[in-house]
């Protein structure tokens, strides 16, 4: 077993379900939706973005374009929801967040679109 493609194979799933979580609920519910859930998708999909930058080949260019989409639609998200709270000092509207979710969903997207190019290569790659 080799333990780098099991630590990359984690933080590509990870990354996944920590947006996945963040997304589901009602989009006009700010209960339903944790800025720390926010983050650490971020932060995941950053450190899975970082380990993806190795892989010179046609699939890895891949799965790095769609890492960098998630990277950038989840940190869309932090900036809506940073100026909306924080800059403006309002408090979070289900306009606002109705933005903020869409971004992620975006980002939900391009991880399901990582994590299948993962699968396919991974059931078609021969010892």
């Amino acid at each position: 077993m080799l333990y780098e493609k099991v630590i990359f194979a984690f933080f590509i799933l990870l990354a996944l379900t920590l947006n996945f979580g963040f997304f589901i609920g009602d989009m006009s519910n700010p209960d339903h939706h944790n800025v720390f859930e926010l983050f650490a998708a971020v932060v995941v999909s950053l450190i899975a973005t970082i380990m993806k930058f190795g892989d010179k080949s046609h699939v890895g260019t891949v799965l790095l374009a769609s890492s960098l989409v998630a990277d950038l639609q989840l940190i869309a998200a932090c900036i809506v929801w940073g100026v909306v709270v924080y800059g403006m000092s309002q408090p979070l509207s289900e306009h606002a967040l109705a933005s903020i979710v869409s971004l992620s969903g975006g980002a939900l997207l391009a991880n399901f679109v990582s994590v299948v190019i993962l699968t396919v290569e991974t059931s078609i790659h021969r010892r």
